[in-house]
């Protein structure tokens, strides 16, 4: 018995695997298992074939790295080395696979760079614009008491659908509805208005009744809208798309609200009050974050998977922070010109992948997310750049929006240029 091939098995599974907590038992029906042929030859291929797999699985649990090699772990190296290749292009926006064969690095070519198209309609200083969810429209509004819906053709360049006039103040903000049927639109210390998209017709006036809307969103199911009023006494109030008031936050202690935003699936309400106070409510426990900045906040835009948002501080910083909360300090981009007026930014890109903004100084800034100084700096405008948005579904296509009272749309550069490095988190 002593040389027999069971107890051989077990002899030199257990001097190969001498720290591994198994018990003489294992090892015995594992080295028997290996050794033993008994009985083989009754067996038809297939049957044998399923018990090795069933062995080999065995083994797996038993003998850990690096004994025996883990299960689909070059697909795992593959997949990490494709990831950390993307990571680290600064330029990277396509969906396209990438090659093991070659080095990855993406060219500027990859990210809207050059003006493509001016856009004149406004007559005065446009304040905001927002492509829709499927990329097919772009909204804009101005102090010059209009708002325009815009349509992107299949050749990428934009014609105006509708011109919405029925505001007796500057449109200080616009918000597309999930199902991208309705728009809704906001007039500064004014009312908020519903449109339907394919008429141009106003279905609906929010807020006549004393509600001065100051910012406002959708939530998932395009048939329930929430509104924040920069009086305290009226906080926040849901409405049906009919006026119906559904819900209410109010209170003593409830501060103006400057800017807020619902999660793409209707689980969080973020809040900007105060000029320096971020609050996330979830909707569904109640729980609720509070956050509070140095600086007074101008803005806010959330990331289309609703895991990430921004907001634009008037100490010329944009703040990158996690929904869920567990970071425990915010990723901060810099460059951009921002001291006095309102700015607002945006993701962009692949996977939102960049950061897009406006600037004081006329210019439109764009970061990799992964790098807190611009990877491009686009020049075009006259006078302060307001707002910027990129079109979700077309990652080339970037809108910015100007007091010189025109709307820029920028395309992939046609002229190669020398790649830039870029500071990057660690």
């Amino acid at each position: 018995m002593e040389n027999s091939p069971t107890t051989l098995g077990s002899k030199v599974l257990q001097k190969q695997v001498p720290t591994l907590n198994m018990s003489k038992e294992t090892v015995h029906k594992l080295a028997y298992n290996i050794l033993s042929f008994k009985d083989m030859d009754k067996l038809d291929e297939d049957v044998i074939s399923e018990l090795r797999k069933r062995l080999v699985m065995e083994l797996r649990k038993q003998l850990p790295p690096p004994t025996v090699l883990p299960e689909r772990r070059l697909e795992h190296l593959v997949e990490t080395s494709v990831t950390a290749q993307i990571e680290s292009c600064i330029y990277h926006n396509s969906r396209d696979p990438v090659s093991l064969y070659e080095d990855h690095c993406c060219g500027i070519d990859q990210i809207p760079t050059e003006t493509v198209q001016i856009l004149t309609a406004h007559s005065n200083e446009v304040w905001f614009i927002q492509f829709s969810n499927n990329g097919e429209h772009l909204a804009s509004s101005s102090s010059d008491c209009t708002a325009i819906i815009w349509k992107v053709m299949d050749n990428d360049k934009l014609t105006m659908k509708h011109t919405l006039r029925s505001h007796q103040n500057p449109v200080s903000f616009v918000a597309w509805s999930p199902d991208d049927t309705k728009l809704l639109t906001c007039g500064n210390l004014e009312v908020l208005k519903l449109w339907d998209v394919e008429t141009g017709t106003c279905k609906h006036t929010f807020g006549d009744h004393g509600f001065t809307v100051s910012s406002c969103a959708w939530f998932p199911d395009s048939k329930r809208i929430v509104c924040g009023s920069s009086d305290p006494e009226k906080g926040i109030c849901m409405w049906d798309c009919d006026g119906t008031e559904m819900k209410a936050w109010r209170g003593m202690r409830m501060p103006k609200v400057l800017d807020l935003a619902v999660t793409s699936e209707g689980e969080n309400l973020i809040s900007i009050f105060s000029d320096k106070e971020i609050r996330i409510l979830n909707l569904r426990t109640n729980a609720e974050q509070v956050i509070l900045e140095e600086h007074s906040i101008t803005s806010l835009s959330v990331s289309m998977d609703s895991k990430f948002f921004i907001v634009n501080l008037n100490s010329q910083e944009i703040h990158l922070r996690d929904v869920a909360g567990k970071w425990a300090k915010p990723l901060k981009y810099t460059g951009h010109k921002q001291n006095k007026y309102v700015i607002r930014s945006c993701f962009g890109g692949i996977n939102s992948m960049f950061i897009a903004s406006g600037s004081e100084n006329t210019q439109v800034y764009i970061w990799n997310r992964q790098s807190s100084t611009p990877v491009e700096v686009l020049s075009g405008h006259s006078m302060t750049v307001n707002s910027v948005s990129w079109n979700p579904k077309r990652p080339l296509m970037l809108a910015s929006a100007s007091d010189d009272h025109t709307i820029r749309i920028w395309g992939p550069c046609r002229s190669n240029k020398k790649i830039q490095s870029a500071e990057t988190f660690t």
